[in-house]
Order: structure tokens, then C-alpha cells, then sequence
């Protein structure tokens, strides 16, 4: 297995951790003590969605899709490490930023940093993966 995919899939299970702990803290009679528990749905969809589901994804796809013909078999590392970096990064800033715009705080600035960071880490898995979706 490559050590980009370790890296996609350790990350993946460590936010499905945080994100099933999060729901048990959000379901606990605490969210009415603590106000900030129960703002965090869209925080623990996001764990899930995107640091458990999407991660698991991009990391098993970079080491079980077909290998390139004449490229490196995986494509290219450089863009597999900017892919994980980015996506991790956007999803770090979202889950700081998205409970503090829901208890008030002007966070948009960084909602759109954290939007963009995750939109780059998709089209750099899929400048990665797309040479490699081929017939045999």
C-alpha cells in the first residue's frame, strides 16, 4: 500500500473518531449546557462526509485504481500530497469556522478559504485519477 494512501486512510479514520465522539457529545444532555454542541451538526457532517467518506475515497482510488500505461503508475505524488494537504486543510478551517459563524462571529472569509482549499484538493484528485479511468 503507498504511503499517500496510509496517510488518506489513517487521516479517514481519525475523523470518523472525532465525528462519531462528536455525535455522541451532540445526542448527551451537555448540548444544553454547552451552546456550542448544538451547533455543530453541519460540523459532524462534514467529519463524516468529507474527512471519513471522501478521504477513504480519494486514498483507496490513488492506490487500487488501474496503474498509468506510461505515466507514473499512480500519477503523480506531487499532486496526491497537494490533494490530502488541501482537502485536510479546508476541512481544519471549516471546523473551526463553521461553529463560530453559527454562534455569531463573521467567519466568512475563511468559510470561502476553507471552500476553495477543498475544491482545489478535488480537481487536483481528479487530474490525478482521470488519466487513469480507462477501458483494459
Amino acid at each position: 500500500m503507498p504511503v499517500l494512501t496510509r496517510w488518506f486512510i489513517k487521516c479517514a479514520m481519525l475523523y470518523l473518531i472525532v465525528a462519531l465522539a462528536l455525535s455522541i457529545l451532540m445526542q448527551s444532555g451537555l448540548s444544553r449546557k454547552v451552546p456550542l454542541l448544538g451547533v455543530l451538526w453541519p460540523t459532524y457532517l462534514h467529519l463524516l462526509v468529507v474527512g471519513w467518506l471522501t478521504q477513504l475515497i480519494f486514498g483507496v482510488a490513488f492506490w487500487m485504481f488501474p496503474k498509468h500505461p506510461s505515466a507514473p503508475p499512480r500519477g503523480s505524488d506531487r499532486l496526491g500530497w497537494a490533494c490530502l494537504a488541501l482537502l485536510n486543510l479546508g476541512l481544519v478551517i471549516r471546523l473551526v469556522a463553521e461553529p463560530l459563524q453559527a454562534l455569531g462571529r463573521p467567519c466568512a472569509p475563511l468559510l470561502v478559504v476553507s471552500a476553495v482549499a477543498q475544491l482545489l484538493a478535488g480537481w487536483a484528485f481528479v487530474a490525478n485519477t482521470w488519466p487513469r479511468v480507462r477501458e483494459r
